[in-house]
């Protein structure tokens, strides 16, 4: 294995569709129109000096380096920011140009430190290259006089280091912050000789506006901007592309090693869902992969009162084998299951199913899309015939207009975030609905043009009042409602939302919103052009989630915003493959692909292959488990990646069901909330130590490859054969590209799936198969996948969960940037000195109202329980409605949510809960112990 080098062009990509020939040195090329005379070089093998010019950039043309020669012309200009021209003949090295780049090298080495054998970027300095490149052997300027060698080093960020003596002053690191990020952290300050790179005001990068996402390091061309593991370990020798394991974008990564040692995840620019860039979880978070809290052998214990006894991988799952035998034997075949991991592979996920399916004989499998995005799954299903969203993520650059609804991108999927900001920088216009204050309504260049602040519960009232404006006011998309969708229950939705009832002005008294924002967002959506709406779990944990899901489909039906490029619904998936853990039959009542398990024909093809008889009948979900567990008639669970008690709601009776258990197996990294309740621990394999692949909101399958031995000596999915094979059920399988070989044989939408055709293509979107065998990025283009587009009725219904005179203030939950999810990986690393507890957003009037100043301790209650956790006051949040994230389980956020749920899929109401808060003087009584039961666990882990 060696390193993985991708070319750098020195400017991006010239998308014109007309061509322009040209000559260089001799040699002709023709390249579209704009492409810039250092991009076409580099295309026909020339490489120009440069130092200021990257193709993740614009060009800049400051460096001087890149100088070129075109006949006809005076001068000597930059080949970065020149375009090419008809006939143009450029010559890229003459006697001219080769004293003029090494008299400017000249300048930079006279003002640069001479450590190069002792230099972090020894052997990866494009400086050291463009010196070799232009032939310097001496420095005639001599060393003496003023400059810059003196100055300090900023170590404030845990990741990289800034040596501002090694700075040139390219700009590189600036305009990356600026186009490819979109936070504008960095600029040059002073002028002249002053001049140098600054992170805000003059402010240190921790302290600064800095995401840390890493694209001022990856533009770099010296060592001035290093990390830390580069500087501590040294260069890479070999790389590996595979795929972050944090959010549903789905970054594709070169995983740098020296051995089995990770130096650093380096975004990969021919990755489709990225573009080579990242954010602060993937390319640095990683180090959770090698903490000390790993648990690397097997444990079991016979009641959760019992310590921790360590055991071989033979008798772990022989234990678990006759467990869960004993239980079946005891209460019946129905009185055991499952919960797949949306954090394991597609691969992984199939064979737990598969396990539960076939092996257990029932169907009580769930998965955490149950707690985000089931109501997706059923919404977009009924509306347009499959569970997924319609676009890849490049359509956003086509995009007039994006609608952003219960999702905070900058924070949960902040690379998509970067390249939507970017297109909104570019011009396109921005409606945001959304309880706060989000980071995209106001951003640097960015502002939205309508921010319709509802009260958290009444999505469906706001989306349908926008129908009305649209139905009432005429810009309904005739053509495509008459020729794609069902006319009757069209005109049975239009009667429906033109009721007076629905319009904006009836509506606002419930949610909050002015009416005369609603009509102008709903006229912007309507006849601005290509039009994108983009939604999160601000959409679907709800009472009402599949509702408001049916309702944004209805929207982007009647404007005729689907089935092309720059429009569609787009569902922001939370977790690395929760899309791929739904494709891959993850819940009770379908098969993988999306097939009901009751269709006997589906049904027959897999009894077929796997040679055992499946039962027709549904499932429990997880909710009905936990149930059945209190009843007395559900009795083990198998628990793969996932920590349900510190993720799903109302923790109090998530934990009566896991207590009320006799055999709950879990299988991950760490010892999470759910192991306290557990009488088996299996350890988990990182994503670094796997081979597999996900798939992401955009439906992408991308290959996940193994950099690393399994630390616990065994893969999950290998974890899994064994316990399937210790129950009796047989399964063989050598590499899990032999589970996605059966995965395509069983599922119509991944027939064309291999690893192969991944080595190939880099990545594919489902549906594959014979009919697109290159995969499906834009979904819908002629018809939909049920035939007929079909417009569903919502009507608004209130949900339970009321305020009152004792809880009157409304919470809702959602991320944060530096942290994922329960916090499980995250916490483990350096990301925590960003976000080191939850903290509760209040209003300055509910605040001043309750005596709360900033960073005070409160108590925060529900009719479910209560917590405590420091505030903070700000504008983010309106009067009446609180906000907290869920990241630690020191402030167990879930403890305060209801067991109020999608009326359709169950999935939990999080976003709405009635609450008060008020004064505390510190940590609950049960949030003391759980620090303490937490450090036993440490000192567990550690020994």
């Amino acid at each position: 294995m060696s390193l993985i080098h991708e070319i750098d062009y020195g400017t991006p990509l010239s998308k014109s569709e007309k061509m322009v020939t040209l000559t260089i040195d001799g040699n002709e090329i023709t390249v579209p129109e704009g492409t810039s005379i250092m991009r076409a070089a580099m295309e026909m093998g020339t490489e120009i000096p440069k130092l200021c010019a990257t193709d993740m950039v614009e060009a800049w043309g400051s460096c001087r380096m890149c100088l070129v020669e075109i006949e006809g012309r005076a001068g000597t200009p930059a080949s970065c920011t020149t375009p090419v021209a008809p006939g143009i003949k450029v010559k890229t090295q003459t006697q001219r140009l080769k004293e003029i780049r090494k008299g400017v090298m000249e300048l930079y080495i006279s003002d640069h430190p001479l450590d190069c054998l002792t230099c972090a970027a020894n052997g990866d300095c494009e400086l050291q290259d463009m010196a070799g490149a232009v032939g310097l052997r001496e420095v005639r300027y001599g060393y003496e006089g003023d400059n810059h060698l003196g100055l300090d080093k900023d170590t404030s960020n845990p990741y990289f280091t800034f040596d501002t003596s090694k700075c040139i002053v390219c700009s590189r690191c600036v305009r990356a912050c600026e186009e490819v990020q979109g936070t504008f952290a960095l600029t040059i300050s002073g002028r002249g000789f002053e001049s140098r790179v600054s992170a805000g005001m003059s402010e240190n990068f921790f302290d600064s506006e800095c995401v840390s996402c890493g694209a001022c390091v990856q533009a770099c061309p010296t060592a001035t901007l290093t990390e830390n593991k580069v500087i501590e370990i040294g260069q890479p020798e070999h790389s590996v592309v595979t795929t972050c394991a944090y959010c549903g974008v789905g970054c594709a990564f070169k995983a740098e090693m020296r051995g089995e040692e990770v130096v650093r995840m380096v975004p990969y620019k021919d990755g489709k869902a990225n573009r080579g860039h990242s954010c602060v979880k993937g390319r640095f978070a990683w180090g959770y992969a090698t903490h000390k809290e790993r648990i690397l052998k097997p444990m079991i214990r016979s009641k959760i009162t019992h310590p921790w006894r360590e055991v071989s991988w033979e008798e772990a799952i022989a234990y678990t084998a006759s467990e869960f035998k004993r239980l079946q034997s005891t209460y019946g075949r129905a009185s055991i299951g499952g919960i797949t991991s949306s954090r394991c592979t597609n691969e992984e996920t199939y064979l737990v199913q598969k396990l539960i399916r076939g092996g257990f004989g029932n169907n009580n499998v769930d998965t955490c899309a149950r707690v985000c995005h089931s109501p997706t799954g059923y919404g977009l299903g009924q509306a347009f015939g499959t569970s997924a969203g319609t676009q890849d993520f490049d359509s956003v650059e086509e995009s007039d207009v994006i609608v952003v609804i219960g999702a905070n991108p900058t924070d949960g999927h902040p690379v998509f975030g970067s390249r939507m900001k970017k297109r909104l920088r570019e011009g396109a216009r921005l409606i945001v609905i959304d309880p706060r204050k989000t980071d995209i309504v106001r951003t640097p260049h960015v502002e939205a043009d309508y921010h319709l602040p509802l009260l958290p519960g009444t999505n469906v009232a706001v989306l349908t009042a926008l129908a009305h404006v649209i139905v009432t006011e005429g810009p309904v998309d005739e053509t495509f409602v008459r020729e794609r969708c069902d006319l009757e229950e069209f005109q049975a939705w239009a009667s429906f939302v033109a009721d007076p009832r629905h319009s904006p002005e009836a509506t606002e008294k419930y949610t909050g919103v002015p009416s005369a924002d609603v009509r102008g967002a709903a006229r912007l959506y309507a006849t601005g052009g290509n039009g994108a709406i983009y939604y999160g779990l601000g959409v679907t944990e709800h009472s009402q989630g599949s509702t408001t899901v049916m309702a944004i489909a209805n929207l982007a039906m009647v404007t005729g915003n689907l089935g092309r490029r720059g429009v569609g619904v787009n569902p922001l998936r939370g977790q690395n493959n929760v899309q791929g853990s739904c494709d891959m039959g993850s819940f009770p009542h379908e098969l993988p692909g999306y097939r009901h398990i009751a269709n006997d024909g589906v049904r027959t093809m897999f009894e077929e292959l796997w040679g055992v008889h499946l039962d027709n009948e549904p499932g429990l979900r997880i909710p009905n488990m936990l149930d059945a567990a209190v009843e007395g008639t559900f009795r083990g669970l198998y628990v793969q990646g996932e920590d349900i008690v510190q993720s799903d709601p109302d923790t109090k009776h998530v934990t009566a069901g896991l207590a009320a258990m006799e055999c709950v197996v879990v299988q991950d990294l760490f010892l999470n909330e759910t192991a306290n309740y557990a009488h088996v621990f299996l350890p988990g394999s990182s994503f670094l130590e796997k081979d597999g692949t996900f798939t992401n909101a955009e439906r992408r399958i991308q290959r996940v490859r193994k950099v690393m031995s399994p630390k616990a000596g065994y893969a999950d999915w290998e974890v899994t054969l064994l316990i399937a094979n210790a129950m009796g059920f047989a399964m063989s399988y050598d590499h899990p590209s032999q589970i996605m070989d059966e995965i395509a044989r069983l599922t119509p939408s991944f027939a064309g799936v291999s690893y192969d055709k991944l080595e190939t293509d880099g990545s594919v979107q489902w549906p594959c198969n014979e009919s697109v065998p290159d995969g499906t990025p834009i979904m819908h283009i002629d018809h939909f996948v049920r035939g007929k587009g079909r417009f569903m009725v919502t009507e608004y219904i209130p949900t339970d969960e009321r305020t009152g005179s004792r809880y009157p203030l409304l919470l809702t939950t959602g991320r944060i940037l530096s942290q994922y999810n329960v916090g499980a990986q995250t916490r483990r690393t350096e990301n925590s000195m960003w976000h080191e507890e939850d903290l509760l957003e209040i209003h300055p009037h509910d605040a001043e109202q309750r005596g709360i100043r900033d960073r005070d301790w409160v108590r925060l209650e529900s009719r479910s329980g209560s917590t405590s956790l420091r505030a903070t006051i700000t504008e983010r949040v309106a009067p009446g409605v609180i906000y907290t994230t869920f990241h630690h389980p020191t402030t167990q956020a879930n403890v305060i949510t209801t067991d109020y749920s999608d009326w359709a899929t169950n999935c939990p109401e999080y976003k709405v809960t009635a609450v008060q808060v008020m004064p505390s003087n510190g940590p609950t009584h049960w949030q003391e112990e759980y620090e303490a039961m937490a450090k036993n666990s440490r000192r567990i882990a550690a020994e």
